[in-house]
């Protein structure tokens, strides 16, 4: 497989997608962004990141009146939302990497050799690791997930002009339950590489 690929990862919380994305960018030798990408965009528009925080895969009610307000100062949640665009476009160009979230599959989706992979599993599977990973109760937990799932889709769905996860807008839809963890990376890591000869 040439090294000229890039993977964007979308997923429900809970469903393992960060692991299976960094994991997977090691087996490839690839980059890895997920909440990396947060830090970046505050480095290269000089903003603090706490601003980029709170819009983070999130439609805000100010998303929908277009305002921002930061101190003295108002940004456009779609500025916020071009400048990681255009840092995510950057570092697709420096060389192949794994993209988890982010509309990153919506914002490269005119750039070449781009795989696009949606993560979902079980309910039950999904509350189980978020209750470990957070150190949550199982009722936090749930309400985490579905206030997270919500947001995500909201902000996908704004920015992109497609489904949040709905088969049709990625090249592969895949249930980590199934498989668990590293056998979903597994499948993937032989996804890709077919589709990327």
């Amino acid at each position: 497989m040439e090294k000229n690929h890039i993977i964007c990862i979308g997923r429900q919380l809970g469903s393992g997608g960060h692991e299976i994305g960094e994991r997977l960018a090691a087996r490839l030798g690839y980059s890895f962004f997920d909440k990396e990408l947060i830090k970046l965009a505050s480095i290269e528009s000089g903003l603090c990141s706490d601003i980029f925080e709170k819009v983070d895969e999130k439609i805000n009610t100010t998303m929908f009146d277009g305002i921002f307000n930061m101190s003295d100062n108002c940004l456009s949640n779609e500025a916020l939302f071009k400048i990681q665009s255009d840092v995510i476009r950057k570092l697709a160009q420096n060389g192949p990497s794994v993209f988890v979230g982010r509309c990153a599959d919506y914002i490269l989706k005119d750039y070449p050799g781009v795989v696009t992979v949606f993560i979902t599993a079980g309910f039950e599977d999904r509350v189980k690791r978020v209750m470990k990973h957070n150190d949550l109760s199982n009722n936090e937990a749930i309400s985490l997930i579905e206030k997270t799932d919500k947001k995500r889709a909201a902000y996908y769905n704004f920015y992109s002009n497609k489904i949040w996860g709905r088969a049709e807008s990625y090249d592969l839809c895949i249930n980590s339950s199934a498989l668990g963890i590293d056998e979903t990376m597994n499948f993937i890591f032989g996804f890709v590489t077919e589709k990327c000869r």
